[in-house]
């Protein structure tokens, strides 16, 4: 009896170590889930019962690099080797000179704390989406006339360029100059009541990432040129999964109801109609909104059909 006592005593030190071991890993991968670092989006959900959503997760091969310049600036793409071989949207190629001016006058900061992304109002909604909007992406025909209706002060408001025309609108607007109206699907606003100091244009390469890796859109085929792009929903939620180990979704995806009444958005009248002829396959985003979903990248805050 006392042998195999003093047994036991000898074991403590090495129950207590691999307690203490666990103990350290767990709260290693709680403290890297909440602080953020520029380790692998793998890093915090290998540990402590994680391997099984690592494992969906890199499944997805999408290879998310977490960069951390989401904006252009001046510097970068005029005074250093940046020579973009692609033109809107995946590239600034042939759209250099608009931009510069564009450049000359805006920021490219980015929070300090990324904590919520929205691209949809959130007044009235503040129950189901949240109460604040970090980043508000838009383009000339999504664009309010006046911004600060649906966001607080500190809201950046990001350009999400598809076409030349839309760089030429914001410089009009910056600058004062005579609006040109001609190559839009919709009319933008003439007169634009944004802060100029929350502006940003987001960097073409998330959008190009978000058609090639996520929705796999095949951008090099001369058959393709003309293909869908992605929604600026679509391409919120890849900038998201860039800065987040997950992401919760609101009022966002699409029905899989075949009716062209069916609502597309949590706020307004727009139905599905209303994209039958954009330049977006709804489909092929679903599908990969579903990707996500079975992978745990994204997880919804309200339940979906």
């Amino acid at each position: 009896m006392t042998e195999r006592k003093a047994w036991c005593l000898r074991l403590l030190p090495v129950i207590f170590f691999f307690i203490s071991f666990v103990a350290y890993y767990c709260s290693y991968a709680i403290i890297q889930s909440y602080t953020g670092t520029s380790k692998s989006v793998f890093s915090s959900k290998s540990l402590c019962g994680g391997w099984l959503t690592q494992k969906k997760w890199e499944s997805l091969n999408l290879n998310i690099s977490r960069q951390t310049q989401l904006f252009l600036k001046l510097e970068d793409f005029f005074w250093r080797e940046h020579v973009s071989k692609l033109a809107l949207p995946y590239g600034i190629k042939g759209s250099e000179m608009q931009l510069l001016k564009v450049l000359a006058v805006t920021n490219y900061q980015v929070p300090a704390i990324i904590d919520k992304l929205n691209d949809s109002p959130v007044r009235g909604y503040e129950e189901d989406v949240g109460n604040k909007t970090t980043m508000r992406f838009f383009y000339p025909e999504s664009a309010s006339y006046n911004p600060g209706l649906n966001n607080e002060a500190g809201t950046l408001m990001v350009l999400v360029p598809f076409k030349q025309q839309d760089l030429r609108w914001i410089k009009e607007i910056l600058y004062n100059e005579k609006r040109v109206r001609k190559g839009f699907w919709k009319p933008p606003p003439q007169i634009w009541l944004g802060d100029v100091g929350q502006i940003r244009v987001l960097d073409p390469h998330f959008l190009h990432q978000t058609a090639e890796k996520l929705l796999r859109i095949p951008l090099n085929s001369k058959k393709n040129q003309n293909s869908a792009h992605p929604t600026t929903g679509i391409l919120a939620i890849f900038v998201a999964l860039n800065y987040c180990d997950v992401v919760h979704i609101a009022g966002f995806g699409y029905p899989i109801s075949k009716s062209i009444n069916h609502p597309i958005h949590y706020y307004g009248y727009d139905t599905m109609k209303s994209m039958k002829h954009s330049h977006h396959d709804l489909n092929n985003e679903a599908e990969a909104l579903k990707r996500l979903e079975d992978s745990g990248a994204i997880l919804y805050l309200h339940p979906h059909s």
